[in-house]
C-alpha cells in the first residue's frame, strides 16, 4: 500500500507569531533598525508626545509653579491584512527535491511546507517595506506610509518640506540635494544619536557613484579614501549622519528622522493572527496547496515638526 502524506497544518497564537514575527520582521527598515517597533497593537496605540516651554527660571524663597506643559497625541492605527495563496503542487516539485537534496546550503528548507512558508514570508515581507514608507491605505492589502502621510500632513513645516530637483537625482547633483535635507533639519533634532538620512534606492545608488569619483564636489579622480568604484555599501554618511536605505522608498525620496520618532505596529505574537497551509488533495482532488494568513499592520511617527522630508 502506498503511503499517503497530507500536509495541512495550522499555526495558532504563539506559533502564529513566531512566523508572523519572522515575515514582517524581515522587511529592511525594520530588520535593520530603521524603525521603532510597536508589536501586540490591536487596532489603535496612543502615541504621546510633551512639549515643555522654558523650565529655569529666576529662583526665589518659595515654591512657584511655573512654565507649560502640553500633552498632544497621534494615533497608531493598525489594518487587518490577510494573504490567500492558492499553488500547485507540481510548480514546486523540482525546487522540492532539490530541498530535499539539501542542495549545497544550510538554509534551504527541508520540506515542501517550509519552503511555501519561508517564500511567502519573503513576500510579505517585501510588502510591508512598501507599505511602510509608500504605502497607499486606498489600495488593497497597504496603510498610508511614512513618506504619503508626511506629505499630507499640514503640520510639517514648510520649510522642512523640500521639492525634488526636475529631472531627478543622479551622480553629479546628489551631494547638493542630500545637502538640503541636512540644512533644514531643526537644531534641537541635529546630532541626536538615532538620526537617520533615509534614502531611496537610486539616491543611494547616485551617492555611491559619487563617492567613486565620477561626479563633481571635489571627491577628487580616484574617489573616497582612494576606493574608486570600489565603495562599501555598508556605514555611509553624509555631513556627519548616517545614511540608511530606505527600499520601501520610491525614486528621488528623502526622509531626515530619528528612529525614535517613526513607529510601525504589528500584532506580533497577539492571539488574532492566523496562519494555514492547507493541502487541498483530500478536500476537492485538486493538486493545490491554499496559504492563509492574517495579521495587523500600520505606522506613524510622533513630531512632525522634528522630520524633514525631500519629495
Amino acid at each position: 500500500m502506498a503511503t499517503t502524506t497530507n500536509i495541512t497544518t495550522t499555526y495558532a497564537g504563539e506559533a502564529a507569531g513566531q512566523y508572523i514575527s519572522a515575515a514582517l520582521l524581515s522587511a529592511s527598515t525594520i530588520e535593520n533598525g530603521g524603525i521603532t517597533v510597536r508589536p501586540n497593537v490591536m487596532q489603535k496605540e496612543v502615541i504621546q508626545r510633551i512639549d515643555v516651554d522654558a523650565i529655569v527660571k529666576d529662583a526665589t524663597c518659595d515654591f512657584t509653579p511655573t512654565s507649560t506643559v502640553d500633552l498632544t497625541e497621534r494615533i497608531l492605527t493598525v489594518e487587518e491584512a490577510q494573504v490567500n495563496l492558492q499553488l500547485c503542487k507540481k510548480d514546486f516539485v523540482t525546487t522540492w527535491e532539490v530541498a530535499q537534496m539539501g542542495a549545497n546550503s544550510g538554509d534551504v528548507p527541508s520540506s515542501l511546507a517550509d519552503y511555501m512558508i519561508g517564500h511567502i514570508g519573503s513576500k510579505v515581507a517585501q510588502k510591508i517595506e512598501q507599505n511602510i514608507w509608500s504605502g497607499v491605505a486606498a489600495n488593497q492589502g497597504e496603510f498610508d506610509g511614512l513618506a504619503v502621510q508626511l506629505a499630507a500632513d499640514a503640520a510639517l513645516p514648510a520649510a522642512q518640506e523640500i521639492t525634488a530637483i526636475a529631472g531627478g537625482i543622479d551622480a553629479a547633483n546628489v551631494a547638493a540635494e542630500m545637502a538640503k535635507v541636512v540644512a533644514v533639519i531643526p537644531s534641537a533634532v541635529y546630532g541626536k544619536e538615532d538620526l537617520k538620512l533615509y534614502v531611496s534606492k537610486n539616491v543611494y545608488k547616485a551617492y555611491i557613484e559619487h563617492l567613486a569619483g565620477y561626479a563633481a564636489a571635489g571627491v577628487g579622480a580616484n574617489g573616497y579614501e582612494n576606493r574608486g568604484s570600489n565603495q562599501r555599501l555598508v556605514d555611509l554618511f553624509f555631513n556627519g549622519i548616517p545614511v540608511f536605505v530606505a527600499e520601501g522608498l520610491t525614486d528621488n525620496k528623502m526622509v531626515a528622522a530619528q528612529t525614535s520618532n517613526l513607529f510601525f505596529g504589528t500584532s506580533l505574537l497577539s492571539a488574532m493572527q492566523e496562519v494555514k497551509l492547507l493541502d487541498m488533495a483530500d478536500i476537492d482532488g485538486s493538486n493545490n496547496f491554499r496559504f492563509v494568513a492574517r495579521f495587523f499592520q500600520g505606522c506613524t511617527y510622533g513630531v512632525v515638526e522634528d522630520i524633514c522630508l525631500y519629495a
